[in-house]
């Protein structure tokens, strides 16, 4: 009987930890742009906001609702920023850059980790340069908190 109890104990303590849980994500933006000239960085949001306000459903598939949901009013205001380095500099690919961008990636995920916050997922992409006439791209990185 003492099994049972214990066994249910466990289980609601799951169940409510699974229930409590809170997601973060946070975006690593590189640019790939040679010359220093592109942006990099960590963004953090530090401000929630309600998803529902730019959701809208589709009944027959056809007619929406997302003409009336203004894009200026899903733009939070508090945020939070890491510079980083180019992978790029004057002569080309930049090894020191990618080095120091690791080092800062890499302590800002332990400084959310001693908040209590655990790593659970990464997601990557890259839109590279495609060649003579392009000269643009970034590198960007979402990394999946829970807490």
């Amino acid at each position: 009987m003492k099994k049972i109890i214990l066994m249910a104990l466990l289980a609601a303590a799951v169940t409510f930890d699974a229930a409590a849980q809170e997601w973060k994500i946070v975006t690593v933006v590189e640019s790939i742009v040679p010359m220093g000239v592109g942006r990099s960085r960590i963004i953090e949001a530090t401000q929630g906001i309600d998803s529902e306000a730019a959701t809208s459903e589709r009944i027959d598939g056809k007619k929406s609702k997302q003409g009336d949901v203004n894009r200026g009013d899903l733009k939070i205001e508090n945020f939070k920023e890491t510079k980083l380095v180019n992978f790029y500099s004057g002569a080309g690919i930049n090894f020191q850059n990618i080095a120091s961008n690791d080092a800062l990636i890499s302590d800002r995920i332990n400084h959310f980790v001693a908040q209590g916050w655990a790593l659970q997922h990464i997601v990557s992409g890259v839109e590279s340069n495609a060649g003579k006439d392009d000269g643009v791209g970034i590198y960007i990185t979402r990394l999946f908190f829970t807490k």
